[in-house]
């Protein structure tokens, strides 16, 4: 079901990057880094546990198509994959996205947990 005042079910073509069956990649407009961008499927569902097989398989396969042009493009020198689920987790776009974020030596002061910074004090182990 798609939602009318949703920012991702009505993409303009412009910012599709790369385009599937069942989701498209577009850069994200608040990037955290050069070259983020978002894989989101077509279909309008708020977590990532509601998608469906097939979606989940484009996503992914997604993913590993733009690592390559991101490494090509960017040379990133590594990533954080991530998606928001949920009001407690930082979801604000209530239609599942998956982040791809590329990471550079020296963007932040020490990257070690990367991930786990969602908690900042338990960033570091």
């Amino acid at each position: 079901m798609e939602s009318v005042n949703c920012v991702f079910c009505y993409p303009e073509e412009s910012d599709i990057f790369l385009m599937g069956e069942k989701s498209y990649v577009r850069y994200d407009k608040y990037p955290v880094s050069a070259g983020h961008l978002l894989v989101i499927p077509f279909r309008h569902v708020s977590s990532v546990f509601e998608l469906k097989e097939d979606e989940l398989a484009e996503m992914l396969s997604f993913i590993v198509q733009v690592k390559e042009y991101i490494d090509n493009q960017f040379h990133a020198e590594g990533y954080n994959i991530g998606v928001n689920v949920g009001e407690a987790a930082g979801q604000t776009v209530m239609h599942v996205h998956i982040h791809v974020i590329p990471r550079y030596l020296g963007d932040m002061k020490n990257p070690r947990g990367g991930v786990r910074g969602v908690i900042p004090e338990k960033q570091r182990y």
